[in-house]
């Protein structure tokens, strides 16, 4: 459904919010002015993905809102959630460039307060894939979701497609939630060489950043074989096996039905084929479309 908005092509000041009544007070003010809001929801350490995301978000006619929120309940035990990277003054000049209205800062005291005792639970697409490999990842995604489409109260809100069962995920919860809003994925951003961006991707060594593109171009080589109509097992394998020669350690390559994430043998308009490998030791996920 498409919203109707003031014009809004920029806020005169982007505004920063560190405490909950300061957002609720912003968020009604342009809301009120502007008729309805657009979110973004980031962990910071900004890029040219997130900007397609911001931009898109105020193409839609209305205020912009980005989150930066590093959500510690989406980290895993073995996982560093020190080592994410941060640079908030950098992402709030990216942000004000890219017209953004209203920056929401929490910190882990507002999002997870003593004493709660309420998380979301998740099936469905959340099963599998990440799911596996990552042990209650959903989990925090989806909780840190519904908090902060509680306080935003956007619209809509605007999700990358290079996590596509992330996207999923969300799309899924809001709906089973019936959540006043709509979720947009937005196409995968990437490098001249096709390597998606991550904000992960600044700790790739020179040797490996110059291997990493090759995930991409592995996948699209299979999704085209595939759309071609050649039998997915063996065209899969074969990509696996690729990836693995060339030093990437692969944790899933597959081809799945797109919302569901469900293991298929067929291509369809609606497939994806999705893989994660670790190179030097980072992870880079990718997806491409099958129509």
């Amino acid at each position: 459904m498409l919203l109707s908005y003031a014009a809004c092509t920029k806020v005169p000041r982007m505004l920063i919010a560190r405490t909950l009544p300061d957002l609720r007070a912003a968020c009604a003010s342009l809301r009120a002015t502007y008729g309805g809001l657009a979110f973004v929801p980031t962990m910071g350490a900004l890029h040219d993905g997130h900007r397609a995301l911001v931009r898109a978000a105020v193409a839609s006619g209305a205020p912009a809102v980005t989150s930066i929120f590093v959500n510690p309940l989406q980290f895993g035990a073995n996982e560093d959630l020190s080592r994410y990277p941060r640079d908030e003054a950098g992402d709030l000049a990216t942000l004000d460039a890219s017209g953004c209205a209203l920056v929401w800062l929490p910190d882990v005291a507002t999002m997870y307060p003593a004493g709660e005792a309420t998380t979301i639970s998740l099936t469905g697409p959340a099963e599998r894939w990440e799911g596996d490999a990552r042990p209650g990842h959903f989990r925090g995604v989806a909780t840190v979701c519904a908090k902060l489409f509680g306080q935003v109260r956007p619209d809509r809100a605007y999700f990358g497609e290079k996590d596509w069962q992330q996207l999923q995920v969300i799309k899924r919860m809001v709906a089973d939630l019936l959540l006043p809003l709509e979720i947009v994925g937005i196409e995968t951003v990437r490098e001249p060489d096709g390597l998606a961006m991550s904000s992960r991707n600044r700790f790739l060594n020179a040797a490996d950043r110059a291997t990493a593109p090759l995930l991409n171009r592995v996948l699209r080589e299979t999704a085209n074989a595939l759309i071609a109509g050649g039998a997915a097992e063996p065209l899969l394998e074969a990509g696996r096996q690729a990836l693995s020669e060339a030093g990437f350690v692969v944790d899933y390559l597959a081809l799945v039905d797109g919302p569901s994430l469900v293991p298929i043998e067929t291509a369809s308009p609606t497939a994806r084929l999705i893989a994660t490998a670790r190179l030097g030791g980072v992870r880079l996920l990718d997806n491409v479309p099958m129509g």
